[in-house]
């Protein structure tokens, strides 16, 4: 699969809407980067289509059906992979203030404030909740205006009420970033992209967002809670997932793609993010790629 850069996206709703809501029936050959992030929550259910889940530092594939809440900032790829013949997948996209700073403050919201705190981490939908909430996601399509409002607060609040879900523990990939900020943690995301295959010296990229290293070590670390080789090293182990899964190469070779040029480093870096060594998660992926 071509590798495009992930980059911020902005999101513009129709005039006179606080929400976005589309719905693709095919997949979509657009300009959108293949990782991207934006200030927006996503609410995403695709119905008869197969494809995967990558979010942040998770990598999974999904078979039928899927409902999924994507925290704001938390970069994240497209989902389908192919659809059946009345498959579709719709979005809805909106910002945590979208009814005003103070409406989700208030004792009555409190539920929904949590949920969107969850989703922080991606949280996945299963079961009754997704059976459920699907069909009133489609329905809101059709809507306008305050029906529409009304409409996506029920399916905030089934949400927010479910037992019935996954955390999908991608905590950690999100930017908590002022808006006027956006840009340079896009120059920084599109930079560690396009050069994460080899090393990365501090004054190279602090030059690139106009700072001195020390100004820009704190600004990194204050934004995203992380040292900037950290960050760089959790990119290219993201990367060797999707290469695992994917791509039949061998280990050694995927480490030395990912931009790794010490396979027992890469091997104890891989298994401290991702919990498993790297044959255990190419092998558990080819099993699930299996029971497609």
């Amino acid at each position: 699969m071509k590798n495009t850069k992930p980059a911020f996206e902005k999101i513009s709703p129709e005039f006179g809407n606080s929400l976005k809501v589309m719905q693709h029936t095919e997949v979509v050959k657009n300009n959108l980067p293949f990782w991207h992030f934006h200030p927006e929550l996503e609410l995403v259910y695709v119905n008869n289509a197969k494809g995967k889940r990558h979010i942040g530092s998770h990598l999974s594939y999904f078979d039928n059906s899927q409902l999924i809440l994507i925290g704001a900032s938390l970069p994240h790829s497209g989902f389908a992979d192919r659809f059946t013949t009345n498959g579709s997948e719709t979005i809805i996209q909106f910002k945590e203030d979208f009814l005003g700073s103070n409406f989700f403050k208030i004792p009555e919201t409190q539920a929904i404030k949590t949920l969107f705190e969850k989703a922080k981490k991606g949280i996945l939908f299963n079961g009754d909740t997704k059976t459920k909430v699907g069909p009133k996601i489609e329905v809101l399509l059709n809507k306008k205006g305050m029906e529409r409002i009304i409409g996506f607060l029920e399916i905030l609040k089934d949400l927010s009420f479910s037992k019935n879900y996954t955390l999908l523990n991608v905590d950690g990939f999100a930017f908590e970033v002022e808006p006027q900020d956006n840009r340079k943690i896009d120059i920084i995301f599109e930079f560690v992209s396009e050069n994460f295959k080899r090393p990365i010296p501090l004054d190279e990229i602090a030059d690139k967002v106009s700072m001195t290293v020390p100004a820009f070590c704190r600004y990194f670390k204050k934004a995203t809670g992380k040292t900037f080789t950290q960050f760089v090293n959790e990119f290219r182990i993201v990367h060797s997932t999707k290469l695992l899964a994917e791509n039949p190469t061998s280990i050694t070779d995927i480490c030395f793609e990912s931009g790794f040029n010490n396979f027992s480093h890469f091997n104890k870096l891989f298994k401290k993010f991702t919990g498993k060594s790297p044959l255990k998660y190419r092998n558990e992926m080819k099993q699930l790629v299996a029971q497609q």
